[in-house]
Order: structure tokens, then C-alpha cells, then sequence
């Protein structure tokens, strides 16, 4: 007996299957190789006339024909009988392919990459800092006194006596005026934290961009200039913004800018978007800048209000709910 007489049956098998095409013909092939007089059987048979030294390995090579021959029967099998199987695995290449989900810029991100390329046209750089501040680069610096009601622990997220989360972007200004020696002129955009109510223009948490210049002969006049630069390039040039009189105690004199929007319900149609005013000299004094050489002025503007008008959003909560209808619009 030759052992290579198994391989040939095995790949003779296979080769026959490869051709049977109905359920005829599949019996047909079960008769001639699998049933009790098929050659598989008989293959099995001859195992016991192999001499003892074969025996082994023919037993093995024997037993792994067979099962190979039955599993492709059993594939063939099936195949046949569900037709819709087969199908289902085809893939038709004339068919329009799978839409991919391809992932976007949220439209704050948006807004603040925007922000940060009009700022960069203007001459800023860019200036980060840290979201837990200390109590004085979040209010002494600034010129808040302790008595202010700005510094209300029920206004304030404290994580202990003299740690919070920065409740304004005003704090990467002390920073950079610790760091930098003037002139200096930077945007600073981040998250701030304040225990607000929410509503259609509040949140807990949201965004500002903060805007520092500090030169020799600095003014009012150069403040109102960069913020209409601003306005126009952002919203577009025929954009109406005003100056409110106001009070911050890190600006002297401060005003609020609001702008116009039409399209809202309020009888007036004005949002105030931000505040802004000259450096107080005593901020100066606490960074250890000359108040008698230089002057600066500093703006913090609402980036959820920005875009809110910018893209008629009508509440602020809208940007925080992750719902995809309304983020798949921008």
C-alpha cells in the first residue's frame, strides 16, 4: 500500500466538489467518496494492511483526509440548500459605498479657532493658563479687595480656602504680566467657572477670550479701534456694537459692549457680549509694571455669545446638549 495513494484520493475529492452545483450532484458525490463503500471509507479500511512501521502515519494522514473531505461536503452542503447565504456574501461592486461618519469641529472649537486667527491678522499671540487658580491671580492681582461681592464663595466653585476654579480668563492676563515685560499684546481664550443660573444666555461653565495690550501711550481710543477691527472681521461690516458705561474693579475707566441683534425678542435687541476698559493701575503695581511709563487696555468676551449671535442660536444650552441635528448644522 502507498500512503501517497490517500493525498491523491483526498485532492480528488476536492477538485469533484469544487464542481457540483446541485443537490444531485451532491449526493451523487456523498455515494462516491462518503458512504459506507465510498473511498474515503475504503481509505480508512486499508489503514489495518499498512506495514507496522507505516500504520501510524497513514492512520493520521487518513483521519485528517476524512475530516477535510467531510467539512468541505458540509460547506458545499449547506451552500446548496440556503441559497440566499451565498448571495448575501457577494458584494456588488456597482453599488454607491457605505456613507462614513466623519468626525467635525465642535462649533465652540470652531468659534474659538476662528477667534484666534482673527487676533493672530491683529498682532496677538496666544497665552494659556491653568483652570485652578489661587486666590491671587483670581482676585488680589486684580485689584478685587476682599469684601468684594465677587469674591462670594457662593459665587465662586472653591475647591479650599484659597483654591478655585478661575472664575475669569483675567487671571492668564496677571501671568503673562508677571512673565513678560511690555510691550505685550495677547488673547487668552478658555474655560471659566461661575455657580450661575442656567439659562438661554447662562451656563455654569463656559468660554471667554481675553484680550491684553500694555505699551508706552496706550488709550481708550486704541481699545475701541481693535474691538470695531473685531467686530467687522467676525460678524461683518456693517455689524452695530456699542460702549456701556460700567465698572470692573481691574479697569478704570470700564465700559460693556454690547451688540445688536435683530433678530431676537427683546424690544431693544442688545447683548452684551463682553466687558472691557484701561488697566488699573494698581494691577500694574501687584505685576510690578511701571504705571507711570506704560498704559494698557484689556477686553473678555463671551466666546458662547459670539457664536450664538454669529450663527443665531437662540440658547446657550443648545451648544452644551450634544445633540447631533442641531451640531451636524455647523
Amino acid at each position: 500500500m502507498d500512503i501517497n495513494q490517500f493525498q491523491q484520493i483526498g485532492e480528488q475529492a476536492l477538485k469533484e466538489l469544487k464542481d457540483v452545483r446541485d443537490a444531485r450532484q451532491l449526493e451523487e458525490f456523498r455515494i462516491k467518496y462518503l458512504s459506507r463503500k465510498g473511498s474515503i471509507t475504503q481509505m480508512l479500511g486499508m489503514v489495518g494492511s499498512a506495514p507496522p512501521e507505516q500504520r501510524k502515519d497513514a492512520g493520521r494522514l487518513a483521519n485528517s483526509i476524512k475530516q477535510q473531505i467531510t467539512e468541505a461536503f458540509e460547506q458545499a452542503q449547506s451552500s446548496i440548500q440556503n441559497p440566499k447565504s451565498k448571495i448575501q456574501n457577494l458584494v456588488d461592486v456597482t453599488l454607491p459605498g457605505e456613507p462614513i461618519d466623519i468626525g467635525a469641529h465642535h462649533i465652540i472649537t470652531k468659534t474659538i479657532n476662528e477667534l484666534i486667527e482673527i487676533f493672530a491678522r491683529m498682532g496677538f499671540s496666544i497665552a494659556y493658563g491653568p483652570e485652578v487658580e489661587d486666590e491671587w491671580h483670581n482676585f488680589v492681582a486684580l485689584n478685587i479687595p476682599p469684601e468684594h461681592p465677587a469674591r462670594d464663595p457662593a459665587d465662586n466653585f472653591y475647591i479650599d480656602e484659597k483654591t478655585l476654579l478661575r472664575s475669569q480668563t483675567s487671571t492668564i492676563q496677571i501671568r503673562v504680566m508677571e512673565s513678560r515685560k511690555p510691550p505685550i499684546r495677547v488673547v487668552a481664550p478658555g474655560r471659566v467657572y461661575r455657580p450661575d443660573t442656567v439659562d438661554a444666555r447662562h451656563m455654569f461653565m463656559f468660554h471667554q477670550i481675553e484680550a491684553l495690550v500694555v505699551d508706552e501711550g496706550v488709550s481708550m481710543v486704541d481699545l475701541r479701534t481693535s474691538i470695531d477691527q473685531f467686530m467687522h472681521a467676525f460678524f461683518g461690516p456693517d455689524t452695530k456694537w456699542r460702549f456701556r458705561p460700567s465698572f470692573f474693579p481691574f479697569t478704570e475707566p470700564s465700559a460693556e459692549v454690547d451688540i445688536l441683534w435683530q433678530d431676537r425678542d427683546e424690544s431693544d435687541g442688545w447683548m452684551e457680549i463682553g466687558g472691557c476698559g484701561m488697566v488699573d493701575p494698581n494691577v500694574f503695581n501687584a505685576v510690578g509694571i511701571d504705571s507711570e511709563k506704560y498704559t494698557g487696555w484689556a477686553f473678555g468676551f463671551g466666546i458662547e455669545r459670539l457664536a450664538m449671535r454669529k450663527y443665531s442660536i437662540p440658547d446657550i444650552r443648545m451648544l452644551f446638549e450634544n445633540d447631533l441635528r442641531f451640531l451636524r448644522q455647523f
